[in-house]
């Protein structure tokens, strides 16, 4: 099939500057509004993805992302939020961008083009067949991208990706591609807008599905969240009360003797 490549087509909208504030936020909202549909259309993509990342953490495998500008930004943000909210180690998602960590604020000129640097990010990190690898680019031509799970290939290491383009370059190099199409964006090419807000979907989608999966959520709780400020006390300690049905001071005592709300509700359930 051919590949046609919608996220650089002209946008549905013209002479924006000539257009009210109003009139420019009407419009975004109107194309944002597309986005959840779109990614409705992966769901099965998304969930054989998914699946492939449980059973890889499961036997002590890692997931990365690798993405370059907003792609590998957001991939960047989604693993560094999986520590505080799930309350697991730092290596066991990691996001990777194009230019280093450096280019997390700044562009780094040319650094998406390179075609060798992305497996060697990768094997800075001992990267392994137990691990699995998800190529993000809104494009899917991002050759950064491309090689780096092109490496992976050759060294069964199990790939996905996504992107906004159908039988993109990264999809063909993929096992399993996500492909979530949103057509043009309001500013012709600026693909920081839906297709970023497409990756972030996911994103969450991915991390929140494989940790729930892995026994990190409780109910709907997020049981096993480092306490890192007086909020997320206050909230592990309403967690504790409503599990349990106890007073707030002594789920505060239970939370300040063990230091984790999953480990309090369990030793106070086995009467320690």
């Amino acid at each position: 099939m051919d590949f046609i490549k919608t996220t650089e087509k002209d946008s549905n909208y013209n002479h924006l500057e000539t257009m009210s504030v109003s009139a420019i936020l009407k419009h975004i909202n109107t194309e944002d509004q597309t986005v959840p549909l779109a990614v409705e259309r992966e769901l099965p993509q998304i969930e054989a993805l998914v699946s492939q990342i449980v059973e890889k953490l499961k036997i002590g495998g890692r997931l990365f992302y690798i993405g370059a500008g907003t792609s590998g930004r957001l991939g960047i943000l989604d693993a560094s939020e999986c520590p505080p909210t799930f309350g697991v180690s730092h290596d066991l998602v990691v996001g990777i961008i194009a230019g280093g960590d450096k280019a997390i604020r700044k562009a780094v000129e040319n650094a998406e083009d390179s075609k060798t640097q992305g497996w060697e990010d990768l094997q800075a990190f001992n990267i392994s067949s137990k691990d699995i690898v998800i190529g993000i680019a809104a494009s899917g031509t991002t050759p950064y991208v491309i090689a780096a799970l092109e490496m992976c290939n050759k060294n069964q290491i199990l790939t996905g990706c996504i992107t906004c383009n159908k039988n993109s370059p990264l999809s063909l190099v993929s096992n399993y591609p996500i492909e979530v199409v949103v057509g043009p964006e309001f500013v012709t090419g600026s693909s920081r807008m839906k297709a970023g807000t497409v990756q972030k979907l996911v994103l969450n989608m991915i991390t929140t599905t494989t940790m729930i999966q892995l026994g990190h959520v409780k109910g709907n709780k997020m049981v096993d969240m480092q306490l890192s400020n007086v909020k997320l006390v206050e909230r592990g300690i309403k967690m504790i009360m409503e599990e349990l049905q106890i007073d707030y001071v002594t789920a505060q005592q239970l939370l300040n003797t063990y230091k984790n709300v999953r480990t309090a509700i369990n030793n106070y359930t086995n009467g320690n």
